[in-house]
């Protein structure tokens, strides 16, 4: 028996391609189809989601920088230590961090939600109890009224939590920190 090239064809054909196999090779084509539209469709969002959060997160970096003021020292806003004899730089700067009282730009803000909203503060040393007194005025205040008082503990290094009269603590006292805003 001689086979032909299209009896070999037609053998092969009637192998894989039969009334019964047809339905799943149709299944099968459209399973491979929607797998592929899926795997492209998934590629494209996955993509477009990495694009978007790129662009969300430059632009919210640029809102940050470009809201962000730099005020200057002798312009915006005045330091003066005095009493310098008595106590040192660093151990105010101790006190005020602890108070969170450090950060120019909290202080300037007048946004009543996000900011200090800071007139002035000043700072008292009671040597004998060893404390900072730091009174806070707020943007508004009148006379010598005080919107805050905060005591700092320097040998504990910490704002004690007591409730301790301040007004004890700072009368009469030397004063040997300023901070004052000079804008409006």
């Amino acid at each position: 028996m001689d086979l032909t090239k299209r009896d070999v064809r037609e053998i092969i054909m009637s192998k894989y391609f039969n009334k019964k196999t047809v339905p799943y090779w149709i299944i099968a084509v459209l399973v491979i189809l929607i797998a592929i539209i899926l795997a492209v469709h998934f590629k494209a969002n996955s993509s477009s989601q990495t694009t978007t959060t790129t662009v969300k997160t430059s632009s919210s970096s640029e809102k940050a920088s470009s809201s962000t003021k730099k005020y200057v020292a002798g312009k915006d806003y005045k330091i003066t230590y005095s009493n310098t004899n008595l106590i040192d730089k660093a151990t105010i700067q101790k006190g005020l961090k602890a108070s969170y009282l450090t950060d120019i730009n909290d202080l300037m803000n007048t946004d009543q939600q996000t900011g200090s909203n800071m007139a002035k503060i000043e700072v008292y040393y009671n040597k004998d109890k060893n404390l900072l007194v730091e009174r806070l005025f707020k943007n508004g205040y009148s006379g010598n009224q005080d919107s805050a008082r905060v005591v700092y503990d320097i040998s504990q290094g910490k704002i004690p939590d007591n409730g301790a009269d301040t007004d004890s603590h700072y009368l009469d006292l030397p004063l040997v920190y300023t901070w004052e805003k000079l804008t409006k």
